[in-house]
């Protein structure tokens, strides 16, 4: 199990492909893993070498008692990028992982080849959300996360992935990840997203070509976020992404792919 150690944490990371065209670095959501992005890793790997990391206190990487703020997540992400030597990369992040990239991509142009953004927003959680989350957060911290997962997982995914009844097996699966992440680290980690900072006055200065990925039946991250984003860093490509909701690329893999494998092969 690859782990590399950065600005104070220990990530879990996997690394496959070839770098002929590039490296990609995945960045996942808030409860998951890098994991997020096997699918997309799976069909670029011949063109592209594919970096999928654990945020701290997520997946496999270390709980750290501190650092779960996102300006602390991006110079993780930095590090590792750096203790790597991926030099410029292709930077593809879901939701967490999209506040991650922007702020990367803002502030470490040198980095960031290009951003891919899917399921995010560039302003702070909005208000209505926080007393809920915060709740959440409490139970799964003390009672566990099977106690929250049924409300959980309409916020993750679409209703077309939660209703079609071939996909049980994959529902079931996706469960059981969200109950097994560890408590203490998962807390920490949704109280430094929904204490997050804005970054939307920032991202017009993103210079490097981005596009916009967004399912549209996503309730966390309405498509009027992904908008709001695309027209705000210049020259940004906007896609959506039917039948998906918060995680699209699990959700609807193969649109995905397509997505961001057009963007690339056009830079």
């Amino acid at each position: 199990m690859p782990t590399i150690a950065v600005n104070g944490a220990r990530l879990h990371y996997e690394d496959s492909g070839t770098p002929s065209r590039g490296t990609i670095v995945f960045a996942h959501g808030l409860l998951w893993g890098g994991w997020m992005f096997d699918a997309q890793a799976a069909a670029l790997s011949e063109r592209y070498r594919c970096i999928r990391f654990d945020f701290r206190g997520q997946g496999k990487s270390e709980v750290t008692a501190g650092g779960y703020d996102m300006e602390t997540l991006a110079d993780d992400a930095a590090a590792l990028i750096d203790a790597l030597q991926l030099g410029p990369v292709h930077f593809a992040g879901l939701s967490m992982g999209g506040f991650i990239g922007m702020r990367l991509a803002a502030r470490k142009p040198r980095m960031i080849r290009s951003l891919t953004l899917l399921e995010t927003s560039a302003d702070p959680e909005p208000a209505e959300n926080v007393p809920k989350y915060r709740q959440l957060a409490l139970v799964a911290r003390w009672l566990g996360l099977g106690l929250v997962a049924n409300k959980v997982m309409p916020i993750m995914f679409g209703k077309t992935f939660l209703s079609d009844p071939a996909r049980a097996a994959e529902r079931e699966k996706y469960r059981k990840l969200l109950v097994g992440n560890h408590r203490i680290g998962i807390t920490r980690a949704v109280h430094g997203v929904i204490d997050r900072q804005p970054v939307y006055e920032e991202i017009a200065s993103i210079e490097c070509p981005t596009l916009v990925l967004v399912g549209e039946e996503d309730v966390a991250t309405i498509p009027a976020k992904a908008e709001r984003i695309a027209a705000r860093i210049p020259r940004a490509k906007l896609v959506r992404i039917p039948r998906a909701g918060h995680s699209s690329s699990v959700e609807e893999p193969t649109a995905v792919t397509a997505a961001l494998e057009s963007f690339l092969s056009g830079l």
